[in-house]
């Protein structure tokens, strides 16, 4: 099982960026999917997440209507379109997932699986 992200990089304050992680060794179609950051010198935040159950979709507060989360079942990839972004959006972004039944989607650890972070920056 291997979680492969990528798309980060150095944008300015209002740009956006698509982020893509391509999952292998299981089927994101029926699994949970998210996205979570975490900046230097701080926790875990979760950003945003597909539930396994009903495919519903929540965001976090600090990226709610900015931020879209998707997945394409055909390419196996789960995808963070992250639009009028902020300096403070400035982090290392890491895809998560797990294989249902799961229900601990605020909780980092609980998760399966983690891709290794893509680093976004948001700087003028």
């Amino acid at each position: 099982v291997q979680l492969q992200a990528s798309g980060g990089g150095l944008v300015q304050p209002g740009g956006s960026l698509t982020l893509s992680c391509a999952a292998s060794g299981f089927n994101v179609g029926y699994s949970a999917v998210g996205w979570f950051r975490q900046a230097p010198g701080k926790q875990h935040e979760w950003v945003s997440y597909i539930r396994s159950a009903d495919a519903s979709i929540e965001y976090s507060e600090s990226v709610k209507g900015r931020f879209t989360i998707s997945r394409d079942s055909a390419k196996n990839t789960v995808y963070l379109q992250m639009n009028d972004l902020k300096p403070e959006d400035t982090a290392s972004y890491i895809c998560v997932a797990a294989l249902p039944p799961f229900d601990y989607y605020h909780d980092y650890d609980q998760w399966d699986y983690f891709g290794r972070g893509t680093q976004v920056t948001v700087s003028s």
